[in-house]
């Protein structure tokens, strides 16, 4: 049997190859370092995201919760005032139809500042001396006082008969002068206080002539 030598013997890859698979090898092992990496930074951004949208939702939960308590607060005054404004409009008219006489002496009060505004306007100071009388001790004014004072609940609606006497006495004063430029600016204020007194009282929609 004949037998064969190799002088040269080869291994049955060459080393060529070797290295050329381990090559490969490490570049796959790299790849998936790679790629792991990858999915773990995809994976953190996501969390990241998804707890910053939860803390939002959450702030915005707050926040809303908090504008809705203040909103409900501000309905509660809202809805008390309206009970309050209503209530004393109530007592208020009750008093006005249970005080027929004094509400008399308001619409006595209109027509009379209608006369004497008409007088003062053609200079015509005796007819709207005759109307007033000659001090604001007058038996009408007296009257008008105590229906004002009847129907008068806040401060400022004291304050504006305060400014119509007030007004109204300087009329009768200048009047009595014979002051035309006196009693026409004397008369504008006293049937402005008395007209505003009306407006806060809401005996506006009482009085004919207003």
């Amino acid at each position: 049997m004949a037998t064969v030598c190799l002088s040269n013997p080869k291994p049955f890859l060459p080393s060529s190859s070797f290295s050329t698979r381990k090559q490969i090898i490490l570049c796959k092992a790299e790849n998936n370092v790679c790629n792991f990496s990858s999915m773990i930074s995809k994976r953190s951004l996501s969390i990241s995201l998804a707890s910053s949208l939860l803390l939002s939702l959450t702030g915005n939960g707050t926040f809303n919760a908090n504008a809705a308590i203040l909103e409900a607060d501000e309905d509660d005054e809202l809805m008390e005032k309206v009970k309050k404004d209503r209530k004393k409009r109530l007592e208020r008219q009750g008093i006005v139809n249970s005080s027929s006489k004094e509400k008399g002496y308001l619409q006595d009060l209109v027509y009379k500042l209608s006369k004497v505004g008409q007088a003062i306007e053609k200079n015509d100071l005796s007819a709207a001396s005759s109307v007033l009388g000659q001090n604001t001790d007058a038996d009408w004014l007296q009257k008008v006082n105590s229906a004002l004072n009847k129907f008068s609940g806040s401060d400022e609606e004291k304050s504006e008969i305060d400014s119509f006497n007030s007004s109204l006495s300087s009329l009768v004063s200048s009047v009595t002068k014979n002051d035309i430029e006196g009693s026409k600016t004397a008369f504008v204020a006293s049937a402005s206080a008395f007209e505003k007194w009306t407006t806060l009282t809401g005996l506006i929609e009482e009085l004919k002539g207003l």
